[in-house]
């Protein structure tokens, strides 16, 4: 619970993450029926770029400030949601993306375990009909809150990965989730250090028994260096249908924004076939 999203957002893993989320709201909202996202990691939802956190790691200067001016092309349409909500002077977390694409009737389950950040989730949220907010445990509220009512939805996963057994607490998260509600979308984050742990990450997946998994990664470096968060991706279970195209030509054009380093590229590869 020591992770504080404030000095780190607008990054380059919140520019993939965002972009992607997008894209994933956008499939969910060509059908009439009505549908519920849960993000487990919430935050604090919405970020002052000019605050000291993000002035002392500068962050979001080598992240989404460098598409500040962005006029056109495939991460257009993520610029343009960022406007919506004040960029470049604030930058908006998951949970007022995923508010702005709701329709009547959608809904919004945020869960924040901090104590500081979530009464600045609930403030902003206050009397918002069509978002609750939670102070609870992400991996317990997944089995609480899950399946929805409206039986079609998104979960988001966004763990901090401070502590070594993460991508095993989120592999039996994503499995256990599958098993109770097959039809819902599932995507999770996870940051690219060093290739071995998500090479295991994803042989664990494979073994679990899920089907239908893609991943979508960038990397702004050789992810060589374990200390140093090179890149990072998001693990999409039942992803929608055009999907992994329109991913790959959003993660190119980020990386083209974003990657000055040999070895920088991105990848939207299949995990588990349907």
């Amino acid at each position: 619970m020591n992770y504080r999203h404030a000095f780190h957002a607008g990054n380059h893993a919140d520019c993939l993450k965002h972009a992607l989320l997008l894209l994933l709201l956008g499939a969910l909202r060509r059908k009439e029926a009505p549908f519920a996202v849960l993000d487990t990691h919430a935050g604090r939802g919405l970020y002052d770029l000019s605050a000291s956190e993000a002035a002392r790691t500068g962050e979001a200067a080598r992240g989404a400030l460098r598409l500040a001016d962005l006029r056109d092309g495939p991460l257009l349409p993520f610029i343009e949601a960022l406007r919506a909500q004040g960029f470049p002077a604030r930058y908006p977390g998951s949970p007022m993306l995923i508010r702005a694409a709701l329709r009547p009737g959608d809904r919004l389950l945020c869960c924040e375990l901090h104590p500081e950040d979530h009464a600045a989730l609930r403030a902003l949220f206050a009397r918002d009909p069509q978002v609750a907010v939670h102070r609870r445990d992400a991996w317990e509220a997944i089995r609480a809150l899950t399946p929805f009512p409206e039986k079609r939805g998104l979960v988001l996963m966004d763990p901090p990965f401070e502590q070594e057994e993460e991508f095993a607490r989120l592999v039996a998260a994503i499995a256990g989730l599958n098993r109770r509600f097959r039809a819902a979308i599932v995507a999770a984050w996870y940051p690219v250090k060093h290739r071995a742990p998500v090479r295991d990450f994803h042989d664990a997946l494979r073994a679990s028994g899920l089907r239908d998994v893609l991943a979508a990664e960038m990397w702004l470096r050789e992810p060589t260096d374990p200390r140093r968060l090179n890149g990072s991706g998001l693990l999409v279970v039942n992803p929608p249908f055009g999907f992994a195209a329109a991913a790959a030509d959003v993660l190119a054009a980020l990386t083209r924004a974003l990657a000055s380093e040999p070895g920088a590229g991105s990848a939207v590869t299949t995990v588990v076939p349907e």
